[in-house]
């Protein structure tokens, strides 16, 4: 079975094609071209980007020997709506079935539409069973059974809007996934699930969050803050070219400080100046910029999880990707905010995918094969 997956993200657009059988995945192409046609998950240019969606696939389509036909698109979680609902029914001491579960789903508004939204997923998170938690009721015996439920959906426009694009491009669009659970399946293993964990994808316009327990997916989220903020950041302060500021913040920005920052010198390009002129900083003043842009975005993904009350759930384990997880020191930051034991998550090894795409910017691209 060929599976195609897409992921428009705010700095590129990438495809990856995957041969699966029996759930060993080969996979046959990887292509990624950058994109200005995307700011903080929302796209400014339709042609533009219809076209450059169009050379991806075209390439992909190319290098794998296969006609593209029907895809696994990325939806961005950013104002997105997370809906939590639960649901009892007295079942008078009878062994659980699959009946039992399916009154109670009809009992609630689960599978109810939301106005001027699109549910792009949905699942059972827990169940509770004459008042104790299990995992699957069915088979035991009971007298009250609740299923609890858990429904995130984005704004209906933007499903309109990418639906038009690829119906132009005669694609049809098999499944919509949020891409911060893409990211999660890419990178988290089944103790990550299984355990409890938070994966948060640093990305270029905006990060994401997801939280899984028990094996179960149970929020998503995002905010429309990312590293090109701390690249716009430096090119501001330093008055130099966005290519400029995202080479100093590449090479030389870092979370955590050292006493020997304010020794290393660094030489950047003024802006306009001819012939090209150059500015002397020290390290420390570039990573006093980085750190506070940092801590903002840490304190703002921290803060959505404090609204649905996951800081009560005491999770330890947190997994970060995205091209943001790579900036020097951030996992210990993370840690320090999140107080929890982080690592950074690399895409899973594939066959056949290079060795280039093994690095957590394509996080969120390698996850759309990993979705059922």
């Amino acid at each position: 079975m060929i599976k195609v997956g897409i992921d428009i993200g705010n700095s590129k657009i990438s495809c990856i094609v995957c041969d699966i059988k029996d759930d060993n995945r080969k996979v046959l192409s990887f292509v990624s071209k950058p994109t200005n046609s995307v700011y903080k998950s929302l796209i400014t240019d339709v042609e533009k980007i219809k076209k450059e969606i169009e050379e991806v696939i075209l390439q992909a389509a190319e290098e794998s020997q296969t006609k593209i036909l029907s895809i696994n698109l990325n939806i961005p979680a950013v104002d997105s709506f997370s809906k939590y609902f639960e649901s009892s029914i007295n079942i008078n001491n009878e062994k659980v079935s699959d009946l039992h579960i399916k009154k109670a789903i009809n009992k609630s508004n689960f599978l109810e539409e939301s106005l001027n939204s699109s549910i792009v997923y949905r699942s059972i998170t827990n169940y509770e069973l004459d008042n104790t938690e299990v995992n699957d009721p069915r088979g035991m015996f009971g007298n009250n059974l609740k299923v609890k439920f858990y429904k995130f959906s984005v704004k209906e426009n933007y499903i309109k809007t990418v639906k038009t694009i690829f119906d132009r491009l005669e694609i049809h669009i098999e499944n919509y996934i949020p891409s911060p659970l893409s990211s999660s399946l890419a990178v988290l293993n089944q103790d990550d699930k299984l355990l409890g964990t938070i994966c948060i994808d640093l990305g270029s316009s905006s990060t994401s969050v997801s939280v899984f327990i028990n094996e179960k997916l149970i929020f998503i989220d995002s905010i429309k803050v990312g590293g090109m903020h701390i690249t716009k950041d430096l090119a501001r302060k330093f008055s130099t070219t966005i290519d400029s500021a995202e080479r100093l913040k590449t090479l030389y920005g870092s979370v955590m400080s050292s006493p020997s920052d304010e020794y290393e010198l660094i030489d950047v390009p003024q802006i306009g100046s001819d012939p090209i002129q150059f500015s002397q900083i020290n390290r420390g003043v570039v990573n006093s910029i980085i750190k506070p842009r940092v801590e903002e975005t840490l304190e703002l993904v921290w803060q959505k999880l404090k609204d649905y009350g996951f800081h009560n759930k005491k999770i330890k384990n947190v997994v970060i990707t995205g091209g943001g997880s790579l900036l020097e020191g951030i996992d210990e930051y993370v840690g320090m905010i999140f107080d929890g034991n982080v690592r950074i998550g690399e895409p899973s090894k594939i066959l056949g995918l290079k060795p280039e795409f093994y690095k957590p910017l394509y996080s969120q691209t390698v996850g759309t094969i990993y979705f059922n």
